[in-house]
């Protein structure tokens, strides 16, 4: 009995130790197999094909957020645009700066169902950008606004920008921001020039008011159409004026007097004297007395500043100052004087049979009369006198060769309180609508090199508005057709260039691979 008791006790140890074994192996088995299962990880995280694979996500998914976050960068951040165009086109050229960088009214321009053309408004913005003063507000849906349909008669489908200032307001419309060179028919962008001259239209309390004398002229006045509706942008006030009927207008801040083809009556000299001795400001476009009439009393005139044109046309001598094979064509610098003196490049004139300009040094004196050269000839050209002459060079009847006066600025002292002032030109043709043909294109006088320039701020000098004296922005778009050259180039930039890059990566990834 006892030895059947040891026996079933030893079996239950047996047993016991049996459970033991199988328990302790269990807890070996499964620590084992999470060993074994992280070995795996690790040996095949060390191969280097997923390592490199790795690193290409990782570099990859680090490229699109840096691409992601510039994107917003960009969006959130105005940077300054770069226009690399010759004339400046896509940015405010430096005469708008001047003129309005410090202007001290408020100003609004609105924009009226303008909200898809965000080139106009990108633009526009930058007019806020030059002045705290100027503000832009833009209307998308004029339908909601009934009030300006009426006040402007306005459909809800229509466009149009208002410039403000106070109770002064000035409309423009799409026609004042494009018009056509008829001579290429292209269209011109004329948008800058527009808003700017609206702005200066408001802000102006007092606009100077220029007159054209319309009577005894050689030209009609009509032919000075473009300069006058230039003036007139610029916020001056243009009209014309038969003198002889009206005299010259108390409120004439500056009286314009082209080529006459007959002398003045009496009584109109003496009004243009009695306007000069008043302090009046003088523009004279007026070109030699090719066919001799008698101008004694316009003389008179003259000879208030001391000054008289020749009767001869100027021909230049020197090749790289006119139109080729046209010698009376002179392309003439400006120099620097009182009226050119704040701007940073010198203009250049293009005078069409112009005459020579002489002060009589021995009276200027006793006249009160100060003058300054503003431009003039080559010392290689010469003055013709017999119009028959077809020569292109200088004959034997033409005068010396010698530098001549075409433009000049005079001061004339009346008292200690009143100045008179002329600006002079020895030529009318080169101020007017007068076609001319060109490398096969035709284009009027008055658009040629700066005569525009020098006519207007010439009426701004007069006028004692040196802030608006500048060379102004061409305002034609820039139209590129590449050649075939440079289409081909174009072309393999933009396919060629970037296969062979892929090619390349594809021949070092099997070189690579070889090597290995």
């Amino acid at each position: 009995m006892k030895k059947k008791e040891e026996n079933i006790k030893e079996n239950n140890n047996e047993e016991n130790n049996n459970k033991a074994i199988i328990k302790k192996d269990k807890k070996d088995k499964e620590p084992g197999k999470i060993k074994r299962f992280f070995k795996k990880v690790g040996e095949t995280l060390k191969r280097k094909w997923l390592i490199d694979g790795t690193k290409t996500l990782i570099l990859v998914a680090i490229i699109i957020l840096v691409y992601i976050g510039i994107n917003v960068l960009l969006e959130n951040v105005t940077l300054p645009e770069i226009d690399c165009t010759e004339d400046k086109i896509y940015s405010l050229s430096d005469e708008s700066k001047d003129k309005l960088g410090n202007l001290d009214k408020e100003v609004t321009i609105t924009l009226i169902n303008y909200g898809t053309n965000t080139s106009l408004i990108n633009f526009m913005e930058k007019y806020e950008s030059l002045n705290d003063n100027i503000k832009l507000e833009r209307i998308d849906d004029l339908s909601s606004r009934t009030d300006l349909m009426t006040k402007y008669s306005l459909s809800a489908d229509d466009s149009l920008i208002l410039v403000s200032c106070g109770d002064n307001e000035k409309e423009v419309t799409e026609n004042d921001m494009y018009t056509i060179d008829y001579s290429t028919y292209q269209s011109v962008d004329k948008t800058e020039e527009a808003i700017t001259n609206a702005i200066i239209d408001v802000t102006t309390e007092e606009k100077p008011k220029v007159y054209f004398m319309s009577n005894h002229l050689a030209y009609d006045v009509n032919y000075f159409s473009t300069i006058m509706q230039t003036m007139e942008e610029e916020a001056n006030e243009v009209d014309t004026i038969d003198i002889l009927a009206n005299g010259v207008p108390e409120d004439c801040d500056c009286l314009v007097i082209s080529t006459l083809k007959e002398d003045l009556t009496e009584k109109e000299r003496d009004d243009i004297i009695n306007y000069i001795k008043g302090g009046g400001k003088l523009l004279l476009m007026c070109g030699p007395n090719i066919t001799g009439v008698d101008l004694t009393n316009f003389q008179t005139v003259l000879d208030e500043y001391g000054v008289s044109i020749s009767n001869g046309v100027i021909f230049e001598g020197d090749s790289s100052r006119m139109m080729s094979g046209y010698p009376d064509f002179i392309i003439e610098p400006t120099q620097s004087t009182s009226l050119t003196q704040n701007l940073n490049m010198s203009m250049n004139l293009c005078f069409v049979d112009a005459g020579k300009i002489t002060f009589d040094e021995d009276k200027l004196e006793d006249l009160g009369v100060e003058y300054e050269v503003l431009a003039q000839s080559s010392s290689s050209s010469f003055l013709r006198t017999d119009i028959t002459q077809t020569s292109v060079t200088r004959t034997a009847n033409d005068g010396e060769e010698e530098a001549s006066t075409i433009a000049a600025i005079a001061t004339k002292k009346i008292d200690d309180d009143t100045t008179s002032k002329l600006v002079i030109f020895s030529n009318e043709l080169f101020a007017m609508d007068m076609p001319v043909q060109i490398s096969g294109y035709t284009m009027y006088t008055v658009s040629l090199y700066n005569n525009a320039d020098m006519l207007l701020n010439s009426v701004s000098y007069l006028n004692e508005r040196e802030d608006t004296i500048t060379i102004r922005k061409n305002g034609d778009q820039v139209t590129y057709t590449a050649t075939e050259q440079q289409h081909n180039i174009i072309m393999a930039i933009i396919f060629i260039i970037p296969v062979l890059i892929i090619i390349a990566g594809i021949v070092v990834w099997q070189v690579r691979r070889r090597k290995r």
